[in-house]
């Protein structure tokens, strides 16, 4: 097994078995594991994060209505399909949040966006692999509290990996 299905079978039972699990027991029940695009290395990128000269905080609403502060770190420029895209990264705590949304939206993947962590790399380079890019808890149960993707992050390009729609 590669590393990205281990990843994924660990997912699965944790979503399956786990108290944690944002699944509720009537989901629980007929779950037979998330749904996944193949593995694309294609999209996954060591990329340069120009970073924004003034890092302000900024509020995003969530799910619920109320409202996490991040700061927008920067922004890196990738290609799909040869078309040229485009993301900013959020930081909050020290931990980097990459949320998108993509063409797919509400058809193949969840219509609020998908969220990655982006791993620091140094020297303002990251690694952005969206093979591990997954639904937010709330795209499971509406219990929880999600921040929502902000209109920066709309992309007009599939992204064709990670974790699909959850029906």
């Amino acid at each position: 097994m590669t590393e990205l299905e281990v990843f994924r079978a660990e997912k699965d039972h944790f979503f399956a078995s786990d108290p944690h699990s944002p699944l509720q027991f009537d989901q629980k029940r007929g779950f037979k594991g998330l749904k996944y695009f193949p593995e694309n290395p294609d999209l996954r990128f060591e990329a340069i994060v120009q970073k924004y000269p003034h890092q302000e905080p900024i509020q995003i609403q969530t799910t619920t209505g109320d409202f996490q502060e991040y700061i927008r770190y920067g922004k890196f420029v990738f290609g799909v399909d040869e078309k040229e895209a485009g993301l900013t990264i959020y930081v909050d705590s020290n931990n980097y949040f990459l949320p998108f949304v993509d063409a797919l939206a509400a058809t193949q993947t969840y219509g609020a966006g998908r969220y990655l962590e982006p791993i620091p790399l140094g020297e303002d380079k990251f690694l952005i692999d969206f093979n591990y890019a997954y639904n937010p808890y709330c795209a499971y149960n509406e219990n929880w509290s999600c921040p929502l993707t902000p209109v920066e992050n709309r992309l007009r390009v599939a992204i064709m990996a990670g974790e699909k729609i959850f029906h």
